[in-house]
């Protein structure tokens, strides 16, 4: 298939590989033209606009770090709207709001291109060896045309809904319950710590029992290792994120307290100057609370 990829940061760039792995033509464009050079290398076809990303492209991948960015790459000549030929599907993969969410779809419908919705679960690692999870929203001939794509990035394509914005606020709702469960994880380990229990057998107690899942295994081994740099996912862009759900959970009028607690957590981390450091620093931050020393300084 013929694909564009816009966006070749810690998560996009293994995607496009991934892509280009499975045989399709992915033509990529990144702001900072150096970032796919080996893809280019690997037989990706460099393109110097957004519009050049998306022209002749059945569909187009937008994986990037937040609304404004999403919105930069749409409008003008050199944009993504005006690269798409009629019929053409944008996958946006971002996690953005859901009223940006909404306002693509309106603006993909008026100008005969069609929006569907594709962000994703996992790390950076999980892209590069094509085990992330996707969350799928949009009309079901649109999603049926891209299960090939879906298949080359994921292990597993789950479909929530026709409407994309959906499936925009069950990503951010889903990483809204991984931020309460690294903060929960970070509050433990503080405690533990503080009585003279040793991180490596608490995890191993918790991994053995009752918290074999996933998001505990990860995080709690960064925690416990207070390893949070490179980070898989930046303490900036998770406040982002909780962010937006609050803002979703507002226009809804769906009370989160656990995301406000959180949100002030992200926020007190950006002001201690961790917003590069991997939102695991979460336990970072309780540790601190308790008085407890890290084996980094701050």
């Amino acid at each position: 298939m013929k694909v564009g990829f816009i966006g070749l940061g810690h998560m996009g760039h293994p995607m496009a590989a991934r892509l280009l792995g499975a045989g399709h033509r992915v033509t990529v464009y990144n702001r900072s033209p150096g970032r796919g050079a080996d893809l280019v290398a690997a037989g990706a076809i460099p393109a110097p606009t957004p519009a050049a990303a998306a022209r002749d492209a059945e569909a187009v991948f937008t994986m990037l770090a937040d609304d404004a960015a999403v919105e930069a790459v749409m409008p003008g000549a050199d944009g993504l709207l005006a690269g798409l030929a009629a019929g053409a599907i944008h996958l946006s993969s971002s996690t953005i709001s859901v009223a940006l969410a909404e306002r693509l779809e309106t603006v993909h419908r008026d100008a005969g291109s069609v929006l569907v919705s594709a962000p994703v679960f996992g790390r950076p690692d999980a892209a590069a060896a094509g085990r992330l999870f996707v969350v799928t929203g949009g009309p079901g001939p649109a999603l049926a045309h891209c299960r090939p794509l879906f298949e080359a990035v994921g292990q597993h394509t789950f479909t929530v809904s026709g409407q994309p914005a959906a499936a925009n606020l069950v990503k951010l709702t889903g990483n809204f319950l991984i931020a309460a469960t690294i903060e929960s994880l970070g509050e433990a380990f503080a405690l533990v710590r503080k009585a003279g229990v040793d991180p490596g057998d608490f995890l191993e107690v918790l991994t053995g029992t009752l918290f074999t899942a996933p998001v505990h295994r990860t995080y709690g081994t960064l925690i416990a290792e207070d390893r949070f740099s490179p980070a898989g996912f930046p303490m900036g862009l998770g406040l982002k994120d909780v962010k937006l759900v609050l803002a979703a959970a507002e226009a809804a009028r769906v009370p989160l307290p656990m995301a406000s607690l959180i949100r002030d957590q992200l926020l007190s981390g950006l002001a201690r100057g961790h917003g590069d450091l991997d939102w695991a620093a979460l336990g970072l931050i309780a540790a601190g609370n308790a008085g407890l020393g890290t084996g980094r300084s701050e």
